[in-house]
């Protein structure tokens, strides 16, 4: 038990150490090479954060795990928004680009409406039964493909990006590549190392792995988003901030989902479906308050209503557990 907290605790140090150079470093890459702070939170932090994710995906889809497999991408996306937006947003309220909030917000609701879909084909297609076939890990690996060539192309158009800091002009390429990879090595390693004991740690109490996986594995996996959000808010690069939770919402959906769906078919269950159902509402609620209050911020008291919905879904996942 000593050992498997010591582990936890290490783990977390190494999230907290890695997001600090990730999102640095991430900054000083994007200003260097004239790319936009969005650009790079959509693709290295979003992707490096989601590396837990990924791991945790892979491992359990090829043991048949598939509960703690879909239970771990939904409860992160959920977490994502709740959770991590709610908290950043508390210790700086984020002004969100005219592109985050038209393009890459909308295109994360529509991943989960699309996963809304693939999920209920007892209802629309009078099968017998409904999962997330090999067929639907495709298509979504496709709209992966597409996603990125997007990426790529605003890149190729700078959107607004912070001025550069007078330190930086001194930093060489390099050293930004450096300490992205040594942050991403951390964040890997770090969320690895949680997962597994905060996993441990639950079974030791006869937790189910639906369960362990929309919440203790969910909420470590997402660990480094929470660190990295709640760092660059800290450091008041909202880009970032908020590019890391949306980009990484993308990522888990057409990419991790779509990657086990392969290994092997997700069967879903009438509760798998509730919290499907939440994952739309908290995109849609994201989408929404960008046109509550001041227009494209993300204010204090929209992160409380954030936060008192996560605390309010956990309670209700306890009370179905």
């Amino acid at each position: 038990m000593v050992e498997t907290a010591g582990l936890a605790l290490l783990g977390f140090v190494l999230l907290i150490k890695g997001a600090d150079f990730l999102v640095s470093g991430a900054s000083l890459l994007a200003r260097r090479l004239r790319v936009s702070d969005l650009v790079i939170g959509l693709t290295i932090v979003a992707f490096g954060t989601s590396a837990p994710e990924l791991v945790v995906n892979l491992v359990a889809s090829v043991r048949g795990n598939t509960d703690i497999a879909i239970g771990n991408i939904l409860g992160s996306n959920i977490a994502n928004v709740l959770l991590i937006l709610g908290l950043a947003t508390l210790i700086f309220p984020l002004r969100v680009t005219k592109g985050t909030v038209w393009k890459e917000i909308p295109l994360s609701l529509l991943a989960a409406a699309l996963l809304g879909l693939m999920a209920n084909d007892r209802l629309l297609e009078g099968r017998g039964f409904s999962e997330i076939s090999r067929i639907d890990g495709s298509i979504l690996l496709a709209f992966f493909v597409i996603f990125l060539y997007y990426t790529f192309g605003i890149a190729r158009v700078p959107e607004e990006s912070s001025v550069l800091a007078p330190a930086a002009e001194h930093r060489s390429l390099m050293a930004s590549v450096l300490r992205i990879l040594g942050g991403l090595a951390m964040l890997g390693l770090g969320g690895y190392w949680l997962v597994t004991a905060a996993v441990s740690l639950a079974r030791e109490f006869g937790v189910s792995e639906s369960l362990i996986g929309l919440t203790i594995v969910a909420v470590g996996t997402s660990a480094p988003e929470l660190a990295t959000s709640v760092l660059a808010a800290y450091r008041r690069n909202a880009d970032i901030a908020v590019g890391n939770v949306v980009g990484s919402n993308i990522f888990n959906i057409f990419f991790v989902l779509g990657t086990s769906a392969l290994i092997t078919p997700l069967p879903i269950t009438a509760s798998t479906n509730a919290d499907i159902a939440v994952t739309i509402a908290a995109s849609f609620l994201l989408f929404l308050w960008m046109f509550v209050g001041k227009r494209h911020v993300l204010e204090r008291w929209q992160g409380v209503v954030f936060l008192a919905t996560y605390v309010t879904y956990i309670a209700l996942l306890v009370v179905r557990g």
